[in-house]
């Protein structure tokens, strides 16, 4: 297959390592953020877009066709500047004395605004959604949601280049919040998937990522994800006081969450916990206060050893367990400073 002159090299040898012969003969490599130019392009097995995907106006809409257009473990390359990028571009253009300023107001008008309900419609507005700000993992977020599995990323020139391949159909159904609260699928009682709401500390669309990051960097001993890189710098401050939480008194409100009780997993963790102990789980509401304060377990097996007990004592005795372990909890969280990380 023959690509453009400018096309940087060391990316097409990785598109073509995923490449037999029968995809030179049924591919497309195109510059275009317009969705109407794939029209009529089906059955392809690769698809190249040097257009960046910063400038799309609907950025799903784009997949979601590319996705339709591509033949199952079709491989579809797509590339982006991605935030951090940006800011090293912005940061090497501007005068010494202005950096930290231009990247601060860059911050404002491309991160912020863009995601504030009552400033993100007139943003998108005004510039059509050209030359948006990403995080590799929000691009990342949004290929996954769209049906394609990440195979490989190639930064080159100060741009990523995302090679992905279609598994699936597109979950038309998901819609992630952009905004500063957004909402989470966890499993609830008798297995009711409920919507548990949070204050954003990662990039949007990386809860579709988990898996792929679990994958990657493992579960450390406590059971979350090792060198977590898609929480946010502002995110490990609200993680770090317990204010990305706040919103779960939305839930308490609902009675989806009681005070006391495990915390609502996302079916990806909830599937890796044993099967008796998905079985106690799903008998009662997951709390705002989970037992980890009272036990302060340290590994995955310590853990679950924790929610057991914890769960085995709330079916025999709900009242008089919620109320103690309400007490040791705060005690442990308030006289010894101890906290989850």
């Amino acid at each position: 297959m023959k690509f453009p002159e400018k096309f940087p090299k060391p990316v097409a040898e990785f598109i073509k390592k995923y490449c037999d012969d029968t995809y030179s003969k049924n591919h497309l490599i195109i510059k275009t953020k317009n969705i109407f130019n794939l029209e009529g392009k089906n059955g392809l097995k690769l698809f190249v877009n040097i257009e960046k995907t910063n400038n799309f106006r609907h950025v799903n809409k784009f997949h979601e066709k590319v996705n339709l257009i591509l033949e199952v473990d079709g491989i579809y390359c797509n590339c982006a500047e991605t935030n951090t990028q940006r800011s090293e571009r912005k940061w090497k253009k501007s005068p010494l004395f202005l950096r930290t300023l231009v990247l601060l107001i860059d911050f404002l008008y491309k991160r912020l605004i863009p995601k504030l309900p009552l400033t993100k419609q007139i943003y998108f507005a005004m510039t059509r959604g050209h030359n948006r700000v990403m995080s590799k993992y929000e691009i990342m977020g949004r290929l996954v949601s769209c049906g394609f599995q990440i195979v490989e990323i190639v930064e080159f020139g100060g741009l990523s280049f995302f090679i992905s391949k279609k598994t699936r159909e597109p979950h038309f159904d998901m819609n992630p919040s952009y905004g500063p609260v957004f909402s989470m699928r966890r499993i609830g009682k008798d297995g009711k998937i409920i919507s548990v709401y949070k204050f954003r500390t990662m990039s949007p669309y990386s809860e579709y990522i988990q898996s792929k990051m679990i994958e990657d960097n493992k579960l450390d001993d406590g059971g979350k994800i090792k060198d977590d890189t898609r929480i946010t710098f502002y995110g490990k401050f609200l993680r770090k006081y317990w204010i990305d939480e706040f919103p779960m008194i939305i839930n308490w409100l609902k009675r989806d969450l009681k005070i006391v009780g495990v915390r609502p997993l996302s079916q990806d963790y909830f599937n890796r916990y044993p099967k008796d102990l998905r079985q106690l789980r799903v008998k009662t509401k997951p709390g705002l206060v989970p037992p980890y304060y009272v036990d302060l377990p340290v590994t995955f097996e310590e853990i679950c050893d924790s929610e057991r007990k914890y769960l085995l004592m709330y079916l025999k005795n709900p009242l008089k367990t919620d109320f103690v372990y309400f007490f040791k909890a705060f005690y442990n969280i308030l006289i010894k400073r101890r906290r989850s990380r």
